[in-house]
């Protein structure tokens, strides 16, 4: 059974950094593109960023780009997401979610992936 398990969440003020992780188990992690999703109350799951299977490859959407960094660390089945210069508009829960098939590139739809985590909150004040 795979499992994919955010952390890292909180709440920060505008300005400041914080950093998610998503442990993941039960499938074999070093082969999976993975990604970062994001949803604020009352709106859709939105990408934010994905990284191939081997991080040599990684995209951002335009609202994090020069502010977020996706990385992953294959030995510890691990993917993270480094959030800088955080905003207010950035609030949301956010997901980790497993490509749906080995090897590829990054994914950008939902329906690309098979396995999502249960979120993490990210709350930035004003």
């Amino acid at each position: 059974q795979v499992q994919l398990v955010e952390s890292g969440g909180g709440l920060v003020q505008a300005g400041d950094s914080l950093r998610l992780s998503c442990a993941a188990s039960g499938l074999t992690f070093s082969t999976n593109a993975m990604g970062w999703f994001r949803q604020a109350p009352g709106k859709e799951r939105n990408f934010v960023a994905g990284i191939n299977w081997n991080g040599r490859s990684t995209d951002y959407a335009d609202s994090v780009k020069g502010r977020f960094t996706i990385s992953r660390d294959n030995a510890k089945n691990t993917v993270y997401l480094q959030m800088n210069s955080l905003k207010p508009e950035d609030t949301a829960v956010y997901y980790c979610a497993a490509k749906n098939r080995a090897f590829g590139p990054i994914a950008y739809r939902e329906y690309e992936y098979a396995d999502w985590g249960q979120g993490t909150q990210v709350t930035v004040s004003p």
